[in-house]
Protein backbone atom coordinates (compact mmCIF):
# COMPACT_ATOMS: atom_id res chain seq x y z
CA UNK A 1 0.00 0.00 0.00
CA UNK A 2 1.74 3.37 -1.04
CA UNK A 3 1.04 6.71 1.13
CA UNK A 4 -0.22 9.59 -0.32
CA UNK A 5 2.59 12.33 -0.56
CA UNK A 6 0.02 15.10 0.10
CA UNK A 7 -1.10 13.43 3.03
CA UNK A 8 1.92 12.21 5.37
CA UNK A 9 3.06 16.77 4.26
CA UNK A 10 0.30 18.27 4.34
CA UNK A 11 0.65 22.17 3.07
CA UNK A 12 -0.93 24.87 5.25
CA UNK A 13 -4.13 26.27 3.47
CA UNK A 14 -5.28 30.18 3.68
CA UNK A 15 -8.52 30.48 4.09
CA UNK A 16 -9.75 31.64 0.61
CA UNK A 17 -10.67 35.58 1.92
CA UNK A 18 -8.02 36.94 3.79
CA UNK A 19 -8.68 40.55 4.31
CA UNK A 20 -4.68 40.85 4.09
CA UNK A 21 -4.61 39.95 0.46
CA UNK A 22 -7.27 42.22 -0.45
CA UNK A 23 -5.45 45.33 1.39
CA UNK A 24 -2.27 44.22 -0.84
CA UNK A 25 -4.08 43.93 -4.18
CA UNK A 26 -5.41 47.73 -3.25
CA UNK A 27 -1.79 48.98 -2.39
CA UNK A 28 -0.14 47.00 -5.34
CA UNK A 29 -2.62 48.62 -7.68
CA UNK A 30 -2.40 52.31 -5.86
CA UNK A 31 1.49 51.74 -6.26
CA UNK A 32 1.24 51.10 -9.93
CA UNK A 33 -1.08 53.65 -10.34
CA UNK A 34 1.01 56.31 -9.63
CA UNK A 35 4.30 55.02 -11.12
CA UNK A 36 2.28 54.22 -14.81
CA UNK A 37 4.60 56.64 -16.07
CA UNK A 38 7.90 55.73 -14.36
CA UNK A 39 7.23 52.21 -14.98
CA UNK A 40 6.35 52.59 -18.63
CA UNK A 41 8.70 50.38 -21.21
CA UNK A 42 7.33 52.05 -23.88
CA UNK A 43 8.17 52.16 -27.11
CA UNK A 44 7.80 48.33 -26.10
CA UNK A 45 5.23 46.00 -24.28
CA UNK A 46 6.31 45.10 -20.67
CA UNK A 47 6.80 41.26 -22.32
CA UNK A 48 9.14 42.61 -24.90
CA UNK A 49 11.55 44.31 -22.14
CA UNK A 50 11.61 40.82 -20.63
CA UNK A 51 13.00 39.90 -23.44
CA UNK A 52 15.14 42.08 -24.10
CA UNK A 53 16.16 41.44 -20.23
CA UNK A 54 16.86 37.85 -20.99
CA UNK A 55 18.95 38.64 -23.93
CA UNK A 56 21.00 41.10 -22.00
CA UNK A 57 21.94 38.54 -19.29
CA UNK A 58 22.68 36.00 -22.20
CA UNK A 59 23.62 37.74 -25.43
CA UNK A 60 23.89 35.30 -28.18
CA UNK A 61 21.15 33.47 -26.93
CA UNK A 62 19.67 31.20 -29.42
CA UNK A 63 16.11 31.60 -30.49
CA UNK A 64 14.42 28.16 -28.59
CA UNK A 65 16.52 28.97 -25.18
CA UNK A 66 14.68 32.00 -25.14
CA UNK A 67 11.32 30.35 -25.82
CA UNK A 68 11.95 27.92 -22.97
CA UNK A 69 12.73 30.78 -20.68
CA UNK A 70 9.58 32.70 -21.53
CA UNK A 71 7.90 29.32 -21.75
CA UNK A 72 5.46 30.43 -24.56
CA UNK A 73 5.45 29.14 -28.35
CA UNK A 74 7.98 29.72 -31.01
CA UNK A 75 5.95 31.97 -33.10
CA UNK A 76 5.37 34.23 -30.04
CA UNK A 77 9.14 34.68 -29.78
CA UNK A 78 9.72 34.81 -33.35
CA UNK A 79 7.12 37.68 -33.13
CA UNK A 80 8.81 39.52 -29.76
CA UNK A 81 11.81 39.55 -31.90
CA UNK A 82 10.55 40.70 -35.27
CA UNK A 83 8.88 43.72 -33.40
CA UNK A 84 12.03 44.35 -31.67
CA UNK A 85 14.48 43.43 -33.81
CA UNK A 86 11.27 46.81 -36.13
CA UNK A 87 12.47 48.71 -32.92
CA UNK A 88 16.10 48.70 -33.71
CA UNK A 89 16.58 47.00 -30.16
CA UNK A 90 17.71 43.61 -31.46
CA UNK A 91 20.22 41.89 -33.92
CA UNK A 92 19.62 38.61 -35.02
CA UNK A 93 22.98 36.63 -36.69
CA UNK A 94 24.08 33.64 -37.85
CA UNK A 95 25.65 31.14 -34.86
CA UNK A 96 29.15 30.92 -36.19
CA UNK A 97 29.33 27.64 -35.30
CA UNK A 98 25.88 26.56 -36.92
CA UNK A 99 24.67 29.05 -39.61
CA UNK A 100 21.19 27.66 -39.56
CA UNK A 101 21.05 28.93 -36.22
CA UNK A 102 20.54 32.36 -35.24
CA UNK A 103 21.71 33.97 -32.19
CA UNK A 104 20.71 37.13 -30.24
CA UNK A 105 21.69 40.26 -29.30
CA UNK A 106 20.35 43.68 -28.22
CA UNK A 107 21.62 46.79 -30.14
CA UNK A 108 22.97 49.62 -28.55
CA UNK A 109 19.60 51.24 -28.90
CA UNK A 110 18.50 48.41 -27.16
CA UNK A 111 20.85 49.00 -24.33
CA UNK A 112 20.43 52.09 -23.90
CA UNK A 113 16.74 51.40 -23.81
CA UNK A 114 17.18 49.04 -21.06
CA UNK A 115 19.41 51.53 -19.26
CA UNK A 116 16.68 54.35 -19.34
CA UNK A 117 14.20 52.50 -17.71
CA UNK A 118 16.35 51.12 -14.76
CA UNK A 119 17.59 54.86 -14.39
CA UNK A 120 13.71 56.08 -14.21
CA UNK A 121 12.58 53.03 -11.56
CA UNK A 122 15.59 53.38 -9.58
CA UNK A 123 15.46 57.07 -9.34
CA UNK A 124 11.52 56.79 -8.65
CA UNK A 125 12.35 53.84 -5.71
CA UNK A 126 15.25 56.02 -4.30
CA UNK A 127 12.67 59.49 -4.06
CA UNK A 128 9.78 56.68 -2.61
CA UNK A 129 12.37 54.99 -0.23
CA UNK A 130 14.25 58.00 0.83
CA UNK A 131 9.93 59.16 2.34
CA UNK A 132 9.83 56.48 4.24
CA UNK A 133 11.72 55.84 7.82
CA UNK A 134 15.22 53.33 8.38
CA UNK A 135 12.35 50.50 9.73
CA UNK A 136 9.97 50.73 7.07
CA UNK A 137 12.41 50.55 4.45
CA UNK A 138 14.14 47.39 6.50
CA UNK A 139 10.29 45.65 6.84
CA UNK A 140 9.69 46.49 2.78
CA UNK A 141 12.98 44.77 1.90
CA UNK A 142 12.12 41.55 4.60
CA UNK A 143 9.15 41.42 3.44
CA UNK A 144 9.46 41.78 -0.62
CA UNK A 145 12.41 38.83 -0.04
CA UNK A 146 10.18 36.88 1.73
CA UNK A 147 7.21 37.22 -1.00
CA UNK A 148 9.19 36.71 -4.11
CA UNK A 149 10.70 33.57 -2.50
CA UNK A 150 7.36 31.92 -1.99
CA UNK A 151 6.26 32.83 -5.37
CA UNK A 152 9.48 31.22 -7.37
CA UNK A 153 8.38 28.23 -5.11
CA UNK A 154 5.17 28.40 -5.84
CA UNK A 155 5.95 28.79 -9.49
CA UNK A 156 9.29 28.00 -10.90
CA UNK A 157 9.93 28.68 -14.23
CA UNK A 158 9.91 25.78 -16.67
CA UNK A 159 12.85 23.24 -16.23
CA UNK A 160 13.90 24.87 -13.10
CA UNK A 161 13.51 23.26 -9.86
CA UNK A 162 11.53 24.74 -6.72
CA UNK A 163 13.83 27.01 -4.49
CA UNK A 164 14.00 27.00 -1.02
CA UNK A 165 15.31 29.94 1.47
CA UNK A 166 17.50 31.99 -0.85
CA UNK A 167 16.01 35.29 -1.86
CA UNK A 168 19.55 36.03 -3.93
CA UNK A 169 18.12 32.89 -6.34
CA UNK A 170 15.27 35.28 -7.28
CA UNK A 171 15.50 37.11 -10.35
CA UNK A 172 15.70 40.82 -9.99
CA UNK A 173 16.95 40.50 -6.46
CA UNK A 174 20.32 39.07 -6.87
Amino acid sequence: MREDPVLLHPQPQAPESLPEVSHVLELLETAGEHGRDILSTAPVSAAQTRVMYIIEREPGISLSVLRSHLAVAAPSVTRFCDRLQAAGFLRRTPRPEDRREVQLELTEAGAAHLREIRRRREQALRLAMNRMTPAAREALTTGLAAFCEAVVDSHPLPGELPRHGNAAAVPGLR
